[in-house]
């Protein structure tokens, strides 16, 4: 069975009382979508903004939830984010596979780590040159977003179709729970005066604006340590990712709710800097101008034993 799809849920430490700031984030998220939908549908180029954004931080917002996030109660905090309105992935299915990629041991092993885009060198020797290829272009940060939702949507639907045929129920359950969460929204946004391609459309690009975070996040590098990066960025993007580019004090952290992260890390920089062996970038700016159009890393992974010639 894939390591993808055989990941189970473990529970997160929750906090002691309501982070209000959060809360009231959900609030703030969920007024924007429906503000997109029903109110600024006539003004097509102002409410994709607004959809494309509120879908962003909902997505950021779940993953407050799946590590613990806001209330001191799983049933609550779950609640919120059961219904995913980006459509795509199943809550139950992005929390077990996050918390197994949180097994920092395993970070960008092609098999164990779930959220990675390594493939081992003999599986990337035998693909057709077409989908090397596309793989390729897929590890520029414009062809991850361009390509990267339909690509990482089409292995992971792939992978657990595996799984529930292999009789793997944690994965049934959370396709169970999605399915008919999308039908409401989509009935919803049926009767809404957005049509219903221009929310899917805005559901794509949600996901695309998402794979500029997860683009470099982790490393191949020999030491654990070593694999997960640190973005200076203060702007719009890192408010929609919840902080989550300072992504090693996320790692070193997870119950840091995300409004503490910039400060935790500008009060002890040179430690986090030191632990990653330096993996940072000045802003997300940067990271456009290094790798827009150029590949920062193989698909085969460069510290696994290659295919003998």
């Amino acid at each position: 069975m894939s390591p993808r799809a055989a990941t189970r849920h473990v529970p997160a430490a929750l906090p002691y009382r309501i982070e209000w700031i959060t809360a009231a984030l959900f609030v703030l998220c969920l007024l924007a979508l429906w503000l997109g939908v029903w109110v600024l549908a006539a003004i097509p180029l102002v409410a994709t903004f607004v959809v494309v954004l509120a879908l962003v931080l909902h997505a950021s917002l779940s993953h407050e939830v799946l590590h613990g996030h806001p209330f001191p109660s799983r049933k609550v905090n779950e609640a919120l984010v059961i219904v995913n309105p980006g459509l795509f992935i199943p809550y139950i299915r992005f929390r077990d596979t996050h918390l197994a990629h949180h097994q920092d041991a395993n970070l960008t092993d092609p098999y164990d780590d779930p959220e990675t885009n390594y493939l081992d060198p003999v599986v990337w020797a035998a693909l057709p040159r077409w989908r090397r290829r596309l793989l390729a272009w897929n590890n520029t940060l414009l062809g991850r977003m361009a390509i990267g939702p339909l690509v990482a949507q089409a292995a992971f639907m792939a992978a657990d179709w595996r799984a529930i045929r292999g009789g793997d129920r944690q994965v049934l359950l959370g396709w169970a729970v999605h399915v008919p969460g999308v039908a409401i929204v989509l009935t919803v946004i049926a009767a809404a005066p957005m049509a219903l391609w221009h929310y899917v459309l805005c559901s794509y690009v949600a996901v695309s604006i998402l794979k500029i975070r997860t683009f470099l996040e982790h490393q191949a590098h020999d030491k654990a340590r070593g694999r997960t990066v640190i973005v200076e960025d203060r702007g719009l993007l890192a408010f929609l990712f919840l902080n989550n580019n300072f992504h090693v004090v996320h790692h070193m952290h997870p119950r840091v709710p995300w409004y503490r992260l910039p400060a935790l890390y500008a009060a002890h920089k040179a430690r986090y800097l030191g632990c990653n062996d330096g993996y940072r970038y000045g802003s997300y700016a940067e990271v456009f101008a290094r790798y827009a159009l150029t590949a920062k890393d193989p698909v085969a992974h460069p510290l696994w034993p290659s295919p003998k010639g």
